[in-house]
């Protein structure tokens, strides 16, 4: 079996699952092939839970791509490319995998991506931006490129119309935000997206964003890519409440594949959702 064999068995079981099963399907072969053997152990835990209800709910996956010193992006705010080829071809697939693809406000007005699916092969998910007090400039990919649906959640008010039970195509502004300048309320958010069939999120960023849902304890795996390159200043990956002993410090289960010029740290968390 070829990488690209396996991958394309990903994408079936991804978008279209024996839902009488509960787990990895039996018939998914394994491969003599190394890279098509990394793949498949590496997108098994994000697939299984497409199996048997769901998993109950909501799956949440974050991805985070820094230097050695943990830094996402310099002091005045570049990060492409921090991450080699190979990386970035993984942030592809885990878009190709997920029902939506989540990043806030800072990140999305900065880097203005496109959030779709161009180097790998598979669909486009549902792009949404946590775009509380509209700072996304409206000349932004997700808002004019028509390549995808875009959620834009923003501050409710009290003229705000009931929540919607469906997506209507392209850019939809859903107010379901607690007003203010806080932090976002991750929980409001996924029960946004579960309410409009969107299950398997892939938070993709940015730092803070990806920070928020882990202290909120709503991530239940996190690829952390790691490149080979010290910047020395610039923004930080995580921004975590402060600790006084390593006993409380989060400790996932975790193994290391090697992705090119990037090493991947895959976390598992247990979020007892």
């Amino acid at each position: 079996m070829t990488p690209e064999q396996a991958w394309q068995i990903i994408l079936r079981q991804c978008h279209q699952p024996d839902t009488t099963s509960d787990r990895w399907p039996s018939e998914v072969p394994l491969s003599d092939d190394d890279h098509a053997r990394q793949l498949l152990q590496l997108f098994q835990p994000l697939i299984e839970p497409a199996f048997a209800n769901q998993k109950q709910g909501m799956y949440v996956v974050a991805q985070m791509g820094q230097s050695l010193d943990g830094r996402i992006a310099t002091v005045t705010g570049k990060s492409r490319y921090i991450n080699g080829e190979d990386g970035l071809v993984h942030l592809h697939r885990l878009r190709a995998v997920s029902d939506a693809v989540l990043v806030g406000s800072g990140t999305a007005s900065a880097d203005n991506p496109r959030l779709t699916v161009r180097m790998t092969s598979g669909p486009n998910p549902v792009r949404v931006v946590v775009d509380r007090n509209r700072r996304v400039p409206e000349s932004h990919h997700l808002f004019t490129d028509g390549t995808a649906p875009t959620l834009r959640l923003v501050a409710k008010d009290g003229h705000s119309p009931s929540l919607p039970d469906a997506l209507t195509g392209g850019v939809q502004d859903i107010p379901c935000l607690t007003g203010g300048n806080g932090p976002i309320a991750p929980r409001e958010v996924l029960a946004v997206l579960e309410r409009l069939g969107l299950r398997r999120i892939f938070v993709e960023g940015g730092g803070q964003t990806v920070s928020t849902f882990l202290t909120a304890g709503l991530v239940d795996r996190l690829h952390v890519l790691v490149a080979p390159m010290i910047i020395g200043s610039g923004q930080p990956a995580f921004s975590l409440p402060e600790i006084d002993s390593l006993g409380d410090a989060l400790r996932p289960t975790a193994r290391m594949v090697n992705l090119g010029t990037d090493m991947l740290f895959d976390l598992a968390f247990d979020t007892g959702r």
